[in-house]
């Protein structure tokens, strides 16, 4: 029970993956939603990786003749290994620096030799 995947271009879409088996087709979209579909036909699954405009082909064939199921593409556990693969597995809590600058207690920000001279009139 393999699902053959595959990558889409073209409008909103952005995979989608074949059981035939199962007859069930998921369409992935660029905002991270999945739609599942049941009891769609091989030749269904076929025309639509081989359409010139994919989105055009869901739209017209798929998107109101076959009934869904929404999902989220990847999960949670992808996610986090995402993360894990750009920042590297660690703690789950980062810790947050104090990038605050100390300037002496000086609102301005002004060097200390700035403020001694500016108390004094300057120089």
């Amino acid at each position: 029970m393999a699902l053959e995947r595959r990558t889409l271009h073209g409008g909103r879409l952005k995979a989608a993956a074949y059981e035939a088996r199962e007859q069930r087709l998921e369409i992935d979209f660029v905002d991270g939603e999945r739609r599942i579909f049941k009891a769609v036909p091989a030749e269904v699954w076929r025309r639509l990786v081989a359409a010139p405009n994919p989105a055009v082909f869901y739209a017209d064939r798929i998107e109101e003749e076959y009934a869904v199921e929404r999902a989220r593409a990847g999960g949670a556990a992808d996610a986090r290994s995402k993360l894990d693969s750009l920042f590297g597995a660690g703690s789950s809590t980062p810790e947050v620096a104090d990038n605050a600058p100390d300037d002496g207690g000086n609102a301005r920000g002004m060097r200390d030799g700035d403020a001694s001279r500016a108390n004094k009139g300057g120089d």
